[in-house]
């Protein structure tokens, strides 16, 4: 029997590692060869990739996994070789629309031509019709588009007044926060009336472009502009209602700016007090009267303050014009519709504006009532029926800025103007409306006002007057009844959970917030000094916070009176 052969096995070499498991030194036949961590989640890419561009897309999906797969792979370039160079893989850029510019530039050419031939102006007159074009295209960009010009510089807006360091934050409201609020006030209660109207003059029904009437200045009429907690039937009414007893008081003014406050964009102050259970709403100083001009226009740079197109300067031409032509519309020499009581403001042998305080009460929940006074500005003497009117102005300053020239087409085209003034103007037109639905206006007369010559903002010219009803200006600039209800309860019911003392709500000027500050009981009192602060050393306004509930707190008393 032949002898078994056995298979030869040569023994590996074993290594020892005292401290763990594993080889202790690299072996041999490993030495010098490249190695790269891998997990087989990792997408593969190319085989080879020397700009390593395929996979920098991927760089931010990789990093969890093996972010460094192809690392050790990597090709770099030691040194620089003539005939060497790397390829970019990055696409050509073509021009956008590139084949049409040819046939634009030639359509363009041959109408100029054209035009040249017919005699039409192809000169500094197109060009300027060209560039107008141009500029209402970009707004129309900047209106459709939310991303166009998004980098571009946005216009920075101050404080309606400095903050003191010292003032506590209470409450921080975002805006669209108030949006969504809602509530039914119910019909109002007429506690009494004071002061005469006079009747409106027809005869501006028929004025037009065509048949303008130079604006008119009443020098001799005052106008009263005096805040809640000064006015003597307030006062009185507050007696009534007897001590203790919750209650609010207010001017349609400020009611109204509450109420539009989620259209509003620059910054406003209500100074609120609370006293005995009872709420005073009141304006800080007669700025509060200003009337705003282009206000929420989108792709509108306001001009240098300096400027007679300035935000200041156009807010005091604003007020000018409203004041004269609601009294220059009305026959200052004819009857008088007398009410119960007479003008509580006016001082003997003054001549005032013509205006009526109507004091209404609504009753909000819990039995609170709000008393709040407002101004109706004349009587329409229609088919035997008189009818109570409110009476405000818009006024044109550069038919250049809106793009509208209402010279040109208020006649034919009264809609389109009216849907620019909604579009540059909604929060002026919406208080407007909400000033005549509180008072009980059956009218709301609108005057259409232009400066003769764009740089001279002292002469102006009335082209056209327009009658609305409250309630249909209100459907048609979407402004809710209930929302603005629901503003002002959600507003008084935060203000009776505060303590007695004086507070401010101001709205941020170039944030859609509103916030509550707790003031010093002597703040904004004749004795109080408030000199301006440098903007470092102004208090900073806190961090914002999506969810901030919307809060408000009790007012202050102030009183003010222009003429």
């Amino acid at each position: 029997m032949a002898p078994v052969r056995e298979a030869h096995f040569p023994v590996p070499v074993l290594s020892d590692n005292p401290d763990g498991w594993g080889p202790t030194t690299l072996p041999e036949q490993f030495k010098d060869v490249p190695y790269a961590p891998f997990n087989k989640g990792d997408r593969v890419g190319r085989a080879a990739d020397w700009t390593s561009q395929g996979y920098r897309r991927y760089d931010r999906d990789r990093q969890g996994g093996g972010g460094g797969v192809n690392a050790a792979f990597t090709f770099f370039q030691d040194q620089d070789e003539d005939s060497f160079q790397l390829v970019d893989t990055k696409p050509v850029q073509k021009p956008r629309y590139g084949p049409r510019r040819f046939f634009q530039n030639r359509f363009q050419n041959r109408r100029g031509e054209e035009g040249k031939r017919d005699g039409r102006d192809s000169g500094a007159g197109a060009d300027r019709e060209r560039q107008r074009q141009q500029r209402m295209q970009q707004q129309k960009r900047g209106q459709w588009n939310p991303y166009y010009d998004r980098n571009a510089q946005r216009a920075t807006y101050n404080s309606s007044v400095d903050i003191r360091p010292e003032w506590v934050v209470l409450e921080q409201i975002p805006l669209s926060a108030l949006s969504k609020l809602s509530f039914n006030a119910g019909e109002p209660q007429d506690v009494t009336t004071c002061g005469a109207l006079e009747y409106y003059d027809k005869t501006f029904d028929r004025v037009s472009p065509k048949f303008e009437r130079p604006l008119e200045r009443c020098e001799t009429r005052h106008f009263h502009k005096v805040t809640t907690s000064d006015d003597p039937v307030v006062k009185r009414l507050a007696a009534e209602g007897g001590e203790g007893a919750p209650a609010v008081f207010a001017t349609d003014t400020i009611l109204s700016t509450l109420m539009c406050a989620p259209r509003s964009v620059y910054s406003w102050d209500v100074v609120v007090q609370k006293s005995g259970g009872k709420l005073y709403l009141d304006q800080r100083d007669s700025s509060f009267d200003l009337l705003t001009v282009n206000e929420t226009a989108t792709g509108i740079e306001p001009a240098a303050e300096d400027s007679i197109n300035g935000i200041a300067s156009l807010s005091q031409e604003a007020t000018f014009i409203n004041q004269n032509f609601s009294q220059q519309i009305l026959h200052k020499k004819g009857a008088k519709r007398q009410f119960p009581e007479p003008n509580p403001f006016a001082t003997e042998g003054e001549e005032v504006a013509s205006v009526a305080y109507r004091y209404r009460k609504w009753t909000l929940d819990g039995d609170i009532p709000l008393v709040v006074r407002c101004e109706l500005d004349a009587v329409v003497d229609m088919k035997g029926q008189e009818l109570l009117a409110t009476v405000n102005a818009l006024n044109e300053f550069d038919p250049k800025v809106t793009g509208v020239d209402w010279r040109a087409k208020i006649e034919n085209q009264r809609g389109a103007v009216l849907a620019t003034e909604l579009k540059n103007n909604s929060n002026k037109l919406a208080k407007w409306t909400a000033q005549a639905l509180l008072a009980g206006a059956d009218l709301m007369k609108l005057g259409y006002v232009s400066r003769v010559y764009p740089k001279n903002n002292l002469k102006h010219t009335v082209l056209a007057v327009q009658a609305y009803k409250p309630r249909e200006l209100a459907m048609q600039i979407t402004l809710s009844s209930t929302n603005m209800w629901g503003i002002v309860k959600h507003i008084v019911d935060m203000c009776m959970k505060l303590e007695d003392g004086k507070y401010l709500i101001v709205k941020d000027p170039n944030k859609p917030f509103l916030r509550l500050y707790e003031v010093p009981s002597d703040a904004f009192d004749n004795d109080y000094v408030e000199e301006p602060l440098p903007e470092e050393e102004q208090a900073p306004p806190p961090e914002d916070s999506g969810d901030a509930e919307p809060a408000e707190a009790a007012p202050a008393a102030d009183s003010n009176s222009a003429a």
